[in-house]
């Protein structure tokens, strides 16, 4: 997402300089029968961000806030109010606000009572039932402890139902990492280590109750949400077979886990979660977002398919989540590009291998220092995204000179240029993910990065992405795809044919013919072959694969299972 990421300053003390945002909630707040706007709470972030469109972000300084910030902030918009908590192992209000978009908070409750040691509640979630008018709360961080549960009494403030410490909340479930394979810990699952549990989430839907969670850890590309059901807001919960509900293992922004489910104005579904950088520090992060929604079996899903990819805003209530991507493909994976000027062994080409943890950096941060993708040939460029990272930063505040501003320029011969945007006439913010999106297509060979200004020592760019659409064909259908379920039956073994022409693969899964809602991505130039660790025991899948280039998408292969 493209917001003003804020300066981390846990780390100041050490001298490492990162922005950084996650664990991310979305409220839609509605006052009264006005359209509902939009407000945005991130890890540590010494305020939020509010929007009438989820495009564009403006941030909020509240006027009190705790001293050491808010970690994974639970929110909650009920009645025209909304409510905030922070994340605690200790005693800490719940806020309210009428005004948020003004920044103003006020002291629901000065403090819940002190639970138990190590209980928490860390990533904490709120929860109003609207049918039965009662409150709860839910949280957990921890490969120890599982997600716990507990009534909130309005009557009280919103103190814990049963006053009693001990008895004040319940266990909801454990992670199961034998029986879930998503679970499991790891770079695509491989690490012993026991999973993390975290960032718990309630959603109300036909009557049941969905219970979401994050797992197994934050630092991989694995990191996941999945969902428990129920019947009641404290349970019992069963894990539903579908799991996880968003995932996004492969690609340049990978990872989902730790956000929410909310609504849009139009009554659609998104779901929220959170990207790893990990470059300058472990806890660096982004916010991604996707389409979600239940089918017509109440089985809820994010569609990660071309996930960090362009995609439409929706204006009206959605059909199909896949008519959101505009069909914009990425149009410089791996070709060439060249800068300016080059410190060390960060090159220009690190820009373009959609790897968002190798970037390229000038010798100096300066104006004029430019990046020049060449994408083989002429095509259609609708938008370009330029991603930065911190690389020996010096800032540790957001203050008014940390901004971002750059030009681009596109060419069809490389002699001749045009500017085709120009950050310098708009409004100044800080864009560590910036995307422009250019009003019409803009036919090009060439597209220019001109830098203008970041705050800084040094300019650091992990991502110069190009989309738009080719002017060739489409690649064909992958054939001889082929899928073996190992003995221990959170594995499969994936294999098919390579493509001529291909820049990559989508293997997708899911637990019907109709519900491959599951997507893994593949780049053309790896090998054919994919162990896909993320299956649950005991239940069947279904198994298909489609093609994509500059040029646009294959047809969907057939459908092969149960597995």
């Amino acid at each position: 997402m493209d917001i003003s990421y804020r300066y981390n300053f846990e780390q100041l003390n050490e001298r490492i300089s990162y922005r950084s945002g996650a664990d991310p909630v979305i409220i839609n707040h509605k006052v009264g029968n006005q359209p509902g706007e939009y407000y945005l709470f991130v890890t540590i972030s010494g305020g939020w961000w509010k929007s009438k469109n989820l495009v564009d972000w403006q941030y909020v300084v509240p006027d009190k806030w705790p001293m050491e910030d808010m970690c994974a902030p639970a929110a909650l918009s009920v009645r025209d109010t909304l409510f905030l908590f922070q994340s605690t192992f200790e005693q800490r209000p719940i806020f309210y606000s009428t005004e948020p978009g003004k920044g103003k908070l006020k002291f629901y409750n000065r403090w819940l009572p002190r639970l138990p040691k190590d209980i928490g509640p860390w990533d904490p979630a709120l929860f109003h039932d609207p049918d039965t008018d009662k409150w709860y709360m839910y949280w957990g961080s921890s490969n120890v402890y599982p997600v716990f549960g507990a009534e909130l009494d309005h009557g009280r403030r919103l103190t814990y139902k049963i006053p009693e410490p001990s008895k004040a909340y319940q266990p909801m479930f454990w992670l199961d990492p034998w029986q879930h394979g998503w679970e499991r810990f790891g770079p695509n699952h491989s690490d012993p280590i026991k999973p993390f549990v975290e960032g718990a989430w309630m959603t109300k839907h036909n009557g049941k109750y969905y219970l979401q969670y994050g797992a197994p850890g934050t630092e991989y590309n694995v990191y996941a949400n999945g969902t428990y059901v129920g019947k009641d807001p404290l349970g019992p919960f069963e894990y539903a077979p579908y799991n996880p509900i968003a995932y996004k293992p492969g690609g340049y922004a990978t990872g989902t886990g730790h956000g929410n489910t909310f609504q849009d104005n139009f009554g659609n579904y998104w779901n929220t979660g959170t990207t790893w950088l990990g470059i300058v520090w472990g806890m660096e992060r982004r916010i991604v977002m996707h389409p979600a929604g239940f089918d017509k079996d109440d089985q809820l899903y994010a569609n990660t398919r071309f996930g960090d990819f362009p995609h439409k805003l929706p204006t009206a209530k959605w059909q199909n989540s896949n008519d959101l991507f505009t069909g914009w493909m990425l149009l410089n994976y791996k070709k060439p590009v060249t800068a300016s000027s080059t410190l060390d062994t960060m090159r220009a080409e690190l820009t373009v291998d959609e790897n968002p943890r190798t970037f390229w950096v000038p010798t100096q941060n300066r104006p004029g220092e430019t990046l020049t993708s060449d994408l083989g040939a002429e095509q259609d460029v609708r938008a370009v995204q330029v991603n930065y990272v911190d690389y020996k930063n010096t800032i540790y505040d957001s203050d008014s000179t940390v901004y971002t501003q750059f030009r681009l320029h596109a060419s069809r011969d490389g002699k001749k240029w045009e500017i085709i945007a120009d950050l310098t006439r708009q409004p100044k913010r800080d864009r560590a993910c910036a995307y422009v999106e250019l009003p019409t297509p803009v036919r090009a060979r060439y597209v220019r990065y001109e830098h203008v200004y970041t705050a800084g020592p040094y300019v650091a760019i992990n991502g110069f992405r190009v989309f738009g659409q080719g002017l060739g064909k489409a690649p064909t259908t992958p054939a001889k795809l082929a899928v073996v379920r190992q003995k221990d039956q959170r594995n499969a073994d994936i294999s098919w044919q390579k493509v001529p022409g291909a820049t990559g693969y989508n293997i997708l899964w899911g637990i019907a013919k109709d519900k491959l809602y599951q997507t893994y991505q593949v780049w053309n130039d790896q090998p054919n072959q994919l162990e896909l660790r993320a299956l649950n025991v005991g239940v069947p899948y279904y198994f298909a694969i489609e093609a994509f280039n500059e040029n646009g998408v294959s047809t969907v292969s057939g459908v092969i299972g149960p597995r």
